[in-house]
């Protein structure tokens, strides 16, 4: 019987066709019952797959392939016609399985790790409605959430008043701090460009991220204007280094324009002196931006926001919450101490088609014309719906905990032979060597030196191949390959700490 309706819906449907150059117009060309049934069945797989395994200790980390094998595996190619729901669910699974588990709680290879199931509910809402945020009429809701959610980062800053946005990633922060700096310094830059400008400068430790380089090059700076500051051994800047630099700078002819601190280093995981760096950037009037992507979060706990002692002096700040405080990628603001619209002038487009000035509404709430993308997404969103259920005191819990297993992991890295500290950690970055039993007699040394180089990539394939954790390792500032260990996870627990130290002991035992 429905079969019989189905095909009379048809014939109607052709009888009372609309074609236009031969497409027929009538009626929707989706299977809309056919997409939820999907969208339910993938959901499950998620929940299943993903969610409900993320505090599994005894699933893999990763399950490694290597790139051909993994092309194989995937079906790749994209073919004329569609794949059967079936054949996409496998997909779906076949993806979630291949792919590294960041959620793991022996995950701790990166600055991000963890789950928070409130952003990642934050985000089933945001994909689901996928909204653009940078008119009021399209995004009401999240447009206020996002400027909810900046007062209050600015309160952490310590900050009576300010600005900001939230953009895809630190690295974009940073470039924007850099353009806002040169803008305020030359403001006709914005329409004269660069001719005739005179040789801008800017100063940056020698530990910082980056981005800083590429947002030098990207913004027609070049990098060799970027005065890289000494560091000391724990990897601050130095703030007579600044001063001399700043002083050359001058001698040669030079417009410094702008110093970057680092609060919160990559590798080492240090903070800038800013209230030192602040006094120096006053006395010779230099826009000071602070990129505290990772160190961020720490303003967020009482006990460790001493750490940031001075921020409150910084005209711009990079904050990541996806970082330490799992607020899910991406999650980064640019904050901002001028409230007088400074953003809005340098990045300002002025689009007719999207920012009408006699709309029916208080434009001042239409705030996308400080952003240089058009398209943003509500990544404000996520981290407002975690806030709200943790409170600030359970996202301070989180900060608090991470800090103490750090200094946990340090105290049973003392106490285990062959195992050798970097240096005492000020976060929750843990840098420290393995030196397998065959080393340990050998004199110090060039030749003790490059074999112990050789040691931390052969148990990091390893660990992988097996699938029981990542870490990550890197040489740094003349120093061989050592592991970098970050605890970032609410997941991670003392016998995580425990077993990566095991875990090593037990991959590196023949080496």
């Amino acid at each position: 019987m429905e079969v019989d309706i189905c095909k009379q819906d048809m014939l109607q449907k052709k009888k009372n066709a609309v074609l236009v150059d031969g497409v027929i117009l009538n009626g929707p060309i989706m299977d809309s019952k056919a997409g939820e049934k999907f969208v339910e069945e993938a959901c499950k797989i998620i929940m299943e797959e993903v969610i409900q395994k993320a505090n599994d200790v005894t699933e893999k980390v990763c399950e490694w392939r290597a790139p051909e094998t993994l092309k194989k595996i995937l079906d790749l190619e994209m073919r004329d016609t569609g794949e059967s729901h079936q054949k996409l669910l496998q997909l779906c699974q076949d993806v979630i399985q291949y792919s590294v588990k960041t959620s793991h709680p022996r995950f701790f290879n990166q600055l991000y790790a963890g789950i928070d199931y409130y952003s990642l509910v934050a985000r089933f809402i945001t994909e689901a409605l996928n909204p653009s945020v940078y008119t009021y009429e399209v995004s009401p809701v999240f447009l206020l959430v996002e400027e909810t959610v900046i007062k209050k980062m600015i309160e952490f800053i310590g900050w009576e008043e300010g600005d900001g946005i939230f953009n895809p990633g630190g690295s974009v922060s940073n470039m924007y701090a850099m353009n806002l700096a040169r803008y305020k310094f030359c403001p006709e830059i914005k329409e004269k460009g660069l001719s005739g400008l005179p040789r801008l400068v800017l100063f940056t430790s020698e530990e910082c991220h980056y981005s800083m380089k590429k947002a030098a090059s990207f913004l027609g700076i070049g990098t060799e204007n970027v005065y890289f500051i000494k560091t000391d051994e724990r990897g601050k800047m130095i703030p007579e280094e600044l001063e001399k630099q700043v002083q050359r700078a001058r001698k040669e002819g030079s417009a410094p324009f702008l110093v970057c601190a680092t609060a919160g280093t990559t590798v080492l995981g240090a903070f800038d002196p800013l209230d030192e760096i602040a006094d120096i950037c006053e006395k010779h009037g230099l826009w000071l931006h602070v990129d505290a992507s990772w160190g961020g979060s720490a303003l967020i706990s009482r006990k460790h926001c001493r750490l940031l002692r001075g921020i409150h002096r910084a005209d711009s700040v990079a904050w990541n919450p996806h970082k330490m405080l799992l607020a899910g990628i991406q999650c980064c603001a640019l904050l901002v101490k001028d409230n007088s619209g400074l953003l809005k002038k340098c990045y300002s487009a002025k689009a007719a088609y999207l920012f009408q000035q006699d709309k029916f509404y208080d434009v001042s709430y239409d705030t996308g014309d400080k952003s240089i993308q058009c398209s943003r997404r509500p990544d404000a969103f996520k981290f407002w719906l975690m806030w709200k259920a943790l409170g600030t005191t359970g996202l301070e819990e989180r900060v608090n905990r991470a800090l103490a297993l750090a200094r946990y992991l340090v105290e049973e890295i003392k106490k285990r032979e062959g195992f050798q500290l970097l240096l005492e950690p000020e976060y929750a970055n843990v840098c420290f060597w393995y030196i397998p039993p065959s080393l340990r007699k050998m004199e110090d040394g060039p030749e003790f030196w490059q074999k112990l180089h050789e040691v931390a990539p052969v148990i990091k394939e390893r660990m992988m191949k097996k699938g029981s954790m990542m870490l990550g390792y890197q040489p740094h500032r003349g120093k061989v390959n050592f592991f970098r260990q970050v605890v970032i996870s609410p997941q991670v627990s003392r016998e995580d700490m425990d077993f990566l130290l095991d875990e090593i002991e037990l991959l590196a035992k023949d080496l």
